[in-house]
């Protein structure tokens, strides 16, 4: 026994998982927001902005609260305006860091990435500095054991994918940097798979 009450125990796991939750709803909004700001307020002129949704609706956040966040972020709704902001920096040993934020206050930001990274004993360096060691790729990643590679490979490589790895429990295969919305349908397994890969 804890010597507390049940319901003074489930009101402090409540409290723990709202916060959590509240987190998560927060960084999804806040995605939302930066997409629609980005590319316009139709997802279907907006592929980020479709992959930020969906995200959304498969954490259960409230359908409301996806159409504010995406009629603030193009400017319908007053509020809090947020924007993607990109740092460059040099690590301990000279490794190359890149840091994307989302931000309402460049500044503010800047000074407390600066603050982290020094603190690690690395440097902010100036725009370009580290940039041009970095590529955009997107990501697919087929799981599940018994995968015929070959046919993961054969489908990717025909859809247009630069490059295939093979791993114990999956498979990843990786896209050109070019922005936009890709319809696959894969026959490699018993059971039929289709979805849509967005790259950005």
């Amino acid at each position: 026994m804890s010597g507390h009450s049940k319901w003074s125990t489930i009101k402090h796991q409540k409290g723990a998982k709202d916060a959590r939750r509240g987190k998560l709803f927060a960084r999804l909004i806040r995605a939302i927001e930066v997409a629609a700001r980005e590319g316009g307020s139709s997802p279907e002129g907006n592929p980020t902005l479709a992959d930020a949704i969906q995200k959304a609706k498969d954490n259960s956040v409230p359908n409301d609260t996806i159409d504010r966040a995406v009629k603030r972020g193009a400017g319908e709704l007053g509020g809090q305006r947020l924007e993607l902001a990109t740092y460059e920096a040099y690590a301990p040993g000279g490794v190359a860091v890149m840091v994307e934020a989302l931000t309402d206050n460049r500044n503010r930001t800047a000074a407390d990435i600066r603050h982290v990274v020094t603190k690690g004993g690395g440097s902010l360096a100036d725009a370009g500095s580290v940039a041009y060691l970095f590529n955009r790729r997107g990501q697919l990643v087929v799981l599940g054991d018994g995968v015929d590679e070959d046919r993961v490979m054969e489908v990717a490589l025909e859809a247009g994918a630069e490059d295939v790895e093979a791993g114990e429990d999956a498979t990843a295969t990786f896209t050109a940097p070019a922005a936009g919305s890709y319809q696959f349908t894969c026959k490699y397994h018993p059971s039929q798979m289709k979805g849509t890969v967005t790259v950005t």
